[in-house]
């Protein structure tokens, strides 16, 4: 299978102002930095096995239970994980979405079926996804937001699809990563089914709200602790760094630096949604940390001579050339961007 190729390479790609990642615009806070430098000292000594202390702190964050919390080497490690333990047969995914899912279920052989969004409808997740839930089902994965296009599924549809998921006895998975920039995330959260549905399981990231996203840190919530058990089963020994845990521990005090985070975010993200929309570009009505739009099937290439990189998005299931994806940064950046879309676009009418 053809690796899936991620925005925020920025390795190859030196000098480049990065719109390809959506993490938080203000950067990565000094205290997470500093966590991660003091804990250097124990750098000789095995990490914490079970991630006591961070699963704490994470249920206090979360309003959860510390026995809810499974944590791994970024969401990712958790998705993987999820899918090794539960080792279904066949599993629905939306497209597009993010392409992690449909990796992680493969490397298990699972059969993948595509639920295709309607690019005419604006790629909408909407009631008749219910019909595709089948017996033969055994996972679904959801993004709220979803990634690549921004758009929230309403709380309503979610609960009729998790109630029909219980009925069918479906595991839903739910990437909830992206909501830490909705306005108003407790509206869509699924947090306090957790207690009364064993077969929901919700993901979610240190990556995005504190932009540590080469630190690798993630975690899952769950009620189900069979189902805990079992991906802990199939998780590495120390899959959780030292370095991690002391960035997480820390990270979850920045509470100031993340609700700044989210207003720089809504300013922004109007900003770029009004200057890409009089450059005649359309745009997705994204309620995350990123605009996704269609654009000129070169443009990738253009901003890339420009040292701005986007994340070009055909690579998505259910996606083609010419849709692309940025990330809201600050607003020097972004006026930065803006400018060299201006240029691209002054050049072509030449």
């Amino acid at each position: 299978m053809e690796k899936h190729i991620h925005g925020g390479d920025v390795y190859h790609h030196q000098g480049c102002i990065d719109f390809s990642a959506n993490c938080n615009p203000l950067g990565t806070p000094e205290g997470i930095k500093k966590a991660i430098i003091e804990s250097l000292e124990h750098i000789n000594d095995y990490p914490q096995v079970g991630c006591t202390p961070l699963k704490k702190a994470i249920a206090e964050y979360e309003n959860t239970k510390p026995d809810q919390v499974i944590c791994g080497n970024g969401a990712a490690e958790v998705i993987f994980s999820l899918c090794r333990a539960v080792n279904p047969r066949r599993a629905l995914v939306p497209a597009p979405t993010f392409a992690e899912y449909q990796q992680a279920l493969y490397s298990v052989d699972c059969q993948v079926e595509f639920f295709p969004l309607n690019g005419k409808k604006g790629f909408v997740l909407e009631e008749d996804f219910l019909q595709a839930l089948t017996k033969e089902i055994d996972i679904i994965f959801l993004c709220n937001p979803n990634n690549p296009t921004g758009l929230l599924v309403e709380k309503p549809l979610l609960e009729k699809i998790l109630k029909r998921c219980q009925e069918l006895d479906i595991l839903m998975a739910v990437d909830e990563c992206f909501l830490d920039f909705v306005p108003s995330p407790e509206k869509y959260t699924l947090k306090e089914y957790l207690e009364t549905y064993d077969n929901l399981f919700l993901l979610k990231a240190f990556t995005k709200r504190y932009a540590m996203a080469g630190v690798r840190l993630g975690y899952g919530l769950c009620g189900n602790k069979g189902l805990l058990e079992k991906i802990e089963g199939v998780c590495q020994p120390w899959n959780v760094s030292s370095m991690a845990q002391a960035a997480g521990l820390a990270a979850l005090q920045e509470t100031e630096y993340v609700e700044k985070g989210r207003q720089v975010t809504f300013e922004e993200l109007a900003y770029l949604k009004e200057q890409l929309t009089a450059l005649g570009y359309p745009v997705y009505p994204s309620q995350a940390n990123y605009v996704f739009f269609t654009g000129p099937l070169d443009l990738y290439e253009k901003l890339e001579q420009k040292k701005i990189l986007i994340r070009d998005c055909s690579n998505y299931t259910g996606l083609s050339k010419g849709y692309y994806r940025v990330a809201v940064k600050e607003h020097e950046e972004n006026q930065q961007l803006v400018r060299a879309l201006k240029e691209i676009e002054r050049n072509r009418k030449k």
